[in-house]
């Protein structure tokens, strides 16, 4: 290992120079992934909420499980949360959102709908995947509830201790 890679351009070489030619560091464009009606659609998750999402071109009218999501979402800072990633991409009003979610609390069922509407707008215009991913939004939310103990109160959290 005499020789140390230090940029891109060096590890293009060492590459080439082992399979006798150059690399081509070009990636082809994604294309846009829409059906029949024109619409793209994805699934989103979070904690136990799992969220079916289709986005198309429209006035900006957002419907969850049949009702307008104001009245499904009626506190603000949810209401707040489904809507970010339309203001991350620059597109606010510009698409209508059918979603259906189910399973959770309101609070993991709007970051589902966050999910699930941020990879539906990167399937419909992949130019905005860059600005989709760098906000964090494309990335599943991993974190969930942790499971009870036997021999405890909660997950973590035990009987009170007494000494007498």
């Amino acid at each position: 290992m005499a020789d140390q890679i230090n940029s891109l351009e060096d590890l293009q070489a060492a590459v080439g120079d082992a399979e006798g030619q150059t690399l081509t560091l070009d990636a082809e464009p994604r294309e846009p992934v829409r059906d029949e009606l024109g619409r793209s659609y994805a699934t989103g998750k979070r904690k136990d909420a799992v969220a079916r999402v289709w986005i198309k071109p429209g006035s900006g009218k957002i419907t969850v499980n049949g009702k307008e999501f104001d009245k499904y979402f009626a506190r603000p800072v949810l209401q707040l949360i489904v809507r970010q990633p339309f203001g991350v991409a620059d597109r606010e009003g510009q698409f209508d959102v059918m979603a259906t979610v189910k399973g959770g609390g309101l609070s993991g069922q709007a970051g589902a709908v966050k999910h699930g509407i941020s990879k539906a707008l990167q399937l419909y215009e992949p130019e905005l995947r860059g600005a989709l991913k760098a906000a964090g939004f494309l990335t599943r939310d991993s974190r969930v509830v942790e499971r009870k103990k036997y021999g405890r109160r909660k997950a973590r959290r035990s009987f009170q201790f007494s000494k007498r």
